[in-house]
């Protein structure tokens, strides 16, 4: 299916889509490391490109359902699942739901070269409140390049871009074998600070023991 030849009045939707394709085997885009910070702001603005196996497109809701080896992409955005539902709102806000294979996101972080990256069994994309939310199974990672630097996991973790907060919760939702009680897990990375290297203390000089002329006097 080609924008071109959709109908006028769906056209405000699908020409979020313009590269949508309906192949056999879809192209998944190679995925890179990504960071735990302020997002690109300009993303939200983006069109958003959708690869998918088939669509299912609800003009009255105006929601767009794709499903099959799904890779949507808007500016930096990478978002892949087996399903991803999009909604656009009159003022032209769009939503995302990514379920199944878990579904995986990614962002790279404003004028620097870091990345965030979250996997879920789902994930919820508004770019109206600029959020996104992972839920069950939630891992978010930040990266440095392609070193990670942070790591946390939880049942429910809500990111907000606006404000470069986010929350963990934990819970039943969480529990593995590996973490049975189901709580939050962290690796929090410090950031290294200016010169630290200089201020570092030299290591110290072994002292040599030297004999005591005392010792051993009084003995025969």
């Amino acid at each position: 299916m080609n924008a071109s030849f959709v109908p006028q009045r769906l056209m405000p939707t699908f020409a979020l889509f313009s590269r949508f394709r309906l192949p056999a085997a879809v192209l998944v885009a190679g995925l890179l490391c990504a960071g735990l910070a302020q997002a690109e702001r300009a993303d939200r603005d983006k069109p958003m490109n959708a690869e998918a196996d088939a669509l299912r497109y609800d003009d009255a809701r105006q929601t767009s359902v794709f499903t099959g080896n799904v890779v949507i992409t808007k500016g930096s955005i990478v978002i892949r699942g087996a399903q991803v539902e999009v909604r656009q709102d009159p003022q032209g806000n769009q939503f995302g739901t990514v379920t199944g294979s878990p579904g995986f996101f990614r962002q790279k972080r404003e004028a620097v070269d870091e990345f965030i990256e979250g996997q879920a069994q789902r994930i919820e994309y508004d770019s109206k409140a600029d959020t996104v939310r992972f839920v069950g199974a939630a891992v978010l990672r930040r990266y440095k390049g392609t070193q990670l630097n942070d790591e946390t996991q939880g049942a429910v973790i809500t990111y907000n871009n606006v404000n470069d907060m986010f929350t963990v919760d934990g819970g039943v939702a969480n529990r593995t074998a590996a973490n049975p009680s189901g709580r939050v897990r962290a690796m929090l990375t410090p950031v290294p600070r200016d010169g630290a290297a200089g201020d570092a203390a030299p290591p110290a000089t072994p002292i040599p023991l030297q004999p005591s002329g005392q010792l051993g006097e009084g003995r025969p």
